[in-house]
């Protein structure tokens, strides 16, 4: 696709931040700056809400890219900040962003809409989880409600590893789901223009696929094509559209997939501004797609051309 990259005008590349998923945005961002100013557009990298919004209230910038990963970027709470503004951004809008952070409401709205999803309770941190954990079953996973890259996330198989599990997530949120452990593949599917991108199948090489897995190390394998079979691969993709839509996410973004072991899918979360780095996900299938990183970037950038739904 071409592009005028006089159009965009000046753009802020948002990243940093003080959530905490800080670090991975900072690589994230820095990949994304790289690839616009690359393309020739007229890009800047700013570090945080704060100074985003100093420089905004003196017109230095006509649009942002958003590139903050968790809580303040993430949530809703700068798509707000920028639509008082009326300044144009990339990705999902307040409401989107804002639902999709929040895993239990998501889970919610899942379930309202007849969408697969693993059965979860919510606690506040500090309140006792055996009568939660009782309903669910063993084994589950513990995590925090507002948190992303697997920050705080713990799989817990017996009792006696529960008191560990709910320690961390509580450093993280002082909202915790205790979540059925599925336990299967896990897959991914990026989602770009309301079109759903193919399949990754995610094969750590130990443990689950958590920040390390993610972000350090070098030995998860990454499977696009995923191995899936055409009707399967088609029913997945459908799936994680659906299951995006539900949450008013638009634009770009990633759903995270678990199938059991009988196949069935399962969906675990919506992230509206996953990560961009050289081992995130959301490049690897558009790569397979036909679309390299420095076009993947200016299609994301160009989701805040068109008005948000």
């Amino acid at each position: 696709m071409s592009w005028d990259s006089k159009q965009f005008g000046r753009v802020a590349v948002v990243m940093g931040g003080d959530s905490a998923e800080r670090q991975v945005s900072l690589w994230s961002g820095e990949a994304v700056l790289k690839a616009l100013l690359a393309r020739g557009v007229d890009a800047e990298r700013v570090d945080g809400i704060s100074e985003l919004l100093t420089r905004l209230i003196a017109r230095q910038f006509d649009r942002v890219f958003i590139i903050l990963h968790g809580r303040g970027g993430e949530d809703g709470v700068l798509q707000g900040a920028l639509e008082a503004l009326k300044v144009p951004y990339t990705g999902s809008n307040v409401l989107g962003s804002a639902l999709s952070m929040d895993k239990q409401r998501t889970k919610q709205i899942w379930r309202a809409l007849g969408l697969p999803t693993p059965d979860a309770r919510k606690i506040n941190a500090g309140e006792a989880s055996a009568a939660a954990i009782a309903e669910i079953g063993l084994p589950v996973v513990i995590k925090p409600v507002h948190e992303g890259s697997s920050v705080g996330v713990t799989k817990v198989f017996t009792e006696a590893q529960v008191p560990a599990a709910l320690e961390v997530a509580a450093k993280a949120d002082t909202e915790l789901l205790i979540e059925r452990l599925i336990d299967g593949p896990e897959y991914t599917v990026a989602i770009l223009n309301d079109q759903a991108l193919p399949s990754i199948r995610i094969e750590p090489a130990a443990g689950f696929y958590d920040f390390h897995n993610k972000y350090i190390s070098n030995d998860t394998v990454y499977r696009c094509p995923s191995g899936l079979s055409d009707a399967r691969e088609s029913e997945l993709r459908a799936l994680s559209l659906a299951a995006f839509r539900a949450t008013g996410a638009s634009g770009w973004g990633r759903v995270d997939v678990m199938s059991d072991a009988s196949g069935g899918f399962w969906l675990l979360e919506v992230n509206t501004a996953p990560g961009m780095t050289d081992h995130s996900l959301v490049p690897k299938a558009a790569r397979v797609q036909g679309i390299e990183f420095d076009e993947l970037c200016l299609q994301i950038l160009a989701t805040s051309l068109r008005p948000k739904p």
